[in-house]
């Protein structure tokens, strides 16, 4: 049997740690929702059945995060006993979303990104509460509160660029986020953009840019969600529609 070279012993990625984990479910079920949306203004109507496999892929991997959390062995409290609840409910609603028509299972999955950031911030305090960490090893970035703000937001989905008249914009929800700060996440490798991935603001209106965390941002995001977490239940907030979003603008 040949040996691999020694090179490719040592090049393999470390797993994602079940924080990280949670960071990346949140943002896979942003990009469902994106093409869900795209799918309810998509001129013909599109397949009515053209989310299930995606829905699926989402239950399974909402799964293995529910699994790599209760492999912590952490104690229960209340607080990690909630968000392993919620994770089972997020792994039962994306099922369930499948056997749907759009409308119907973009509502079920409406509130999982939030829904799964409030469980990776719950179970990155309980580990940082027992003196364990929440992320990998990886590249320490030194993170100003804006910055800190900014990456939650993007993690949750509430954060798309546009260009109109020469001009950027960005739009957000919840927590104010410049184009500054985005611009200084971008060049940290922390934040990048998918062009025309989320949907439009109206209808009719041209596709918008996602922002999204790259692996190292989740990484710098498990590391600094270390606050307790707060006591509103986690996904309570409904998902941001496109016409709702409070905006940002800025010159390029």
């Amino acid at each position: 049997m040949t040996t691999p070279p020694e090179d490719f012993l040592f090049d393999v990625a470390a797993p994602p740690t079940p924080v990280e984990r949670l960071l990346l479910l949140a943002d896979q079920y942003v990009q469902h929702n994106d093409m869900l949306d795209r799918l309810l203004r998509a001129h013909p109507p599109s397949e009515p059945n053209a989310h299930a496999a995606s829905a699926q892929r989402l239950a399974s991997a909402t799964r293995t995060a529910l699994k790599a959390v209760t492999d912590v062995r952490l104690f229960r409290s209340p607080d990690l006993s909630d968000a392993v609840v919620r994770l089972e409910q997020l792994a039962f609603l994306s099922s369930a979303s499948a056997d749907q028509q759009l409308p119907m299972a973009r509502t079920l999955t409406a509130l999982a990104p939030e829904a799964a950031m409030g469980c990776a911030n719950t179970l990155a305090y309980e580990i940082r509460r027992r003196g364990g960490t929440a992320a990998g090893d990886g590249p320490e970035h030194t993170l100003t509160a804006a910055h800190h703000t900014a990456l939650w937001e993007i993690a949750c989905g509430n954060v798309v660029v546009t260009s109109s008249l020469g001009r950027q914009n960005v739009h957000y929800r919840d927590e104010r986020v410049l184009l500054g700060t985005l611009r200084a996440l971008e060049a940290k490798g922390l934040a990048e953009r998918v062009p025309q991935s989320a949907p439009a603001a109206y209808v009719g209106g041209p596709l918008q840019d996602r922002v999204r965390l790259t692996p190292a941002g989740t990484t710098a995001l498990a590391t600094a969600i270390s606050s307790p977490p707060t006591r509103r239940a986690p996904g309570t907030t409904p998902a941001p529609a496109p016409t709702a979003a409070k905006t940002a603008a800025h010159s390029r």
